[in-house]
């Protein structure tokens, strides 16, 4: 049984490992795919700060963004937004962030990775919001 220290960690490094995956797997189907630092905060689109943990002062995360990647392709004029969820469910504050960013047209489509099992291989999803 892990407690939550453990817990944390295991999360943290299997979201990470998921965001490698997707952004290896977006490039190798031909996107330019650039890590985004910018965050929605109150109704704009704004630089995202970095965290850190009050009792070590140590930086938790550089700066998180939403979406986690801008894509696009060359060929194609849109630019699409990945954002890497590791079970595909977004909370109603990403809900609302993603339907700010279409609405405003900063992006023109928003996808969801997700991990999927199969035969033992891990796959991803992407599904369109």
């Amino acid at each position: 049984m892990l407690n939550k220290k453990e817990q944390g960690k295991k999360n943290r490094l299997s979201g990470a490992d998921f965001e490698r995956r997707v952004r290896k797997d977006l490039e190798a189907s031909g996107w330019i795919v650039i890590k985004n630092p910018n965050n929605v905060i109150d109704g704009k689109f704004t630089q995202g700060k970095s965290k850190y943990n009050p009792f070590t002062k140590r930086l938790m995360m550089n700066s998180g963004g939403f979406p986690d990647f801008i894509c696009f392709r060359k060929s194609e004029g849109l630019i699409y937004g990945v954002e890497c969820k590791v079970r595909g469910y977004l909370d109603k504050e990403e809900k609302a962030k993603c339907t700010w960013l279409v609405k405003h047209k900063i992006m023109d489509f928003i996808w969801i990775a997700k991990r999927v099992k199969e035969n033992n291989r891990i796959k991803i999803r992407y599904k369109g919001r």
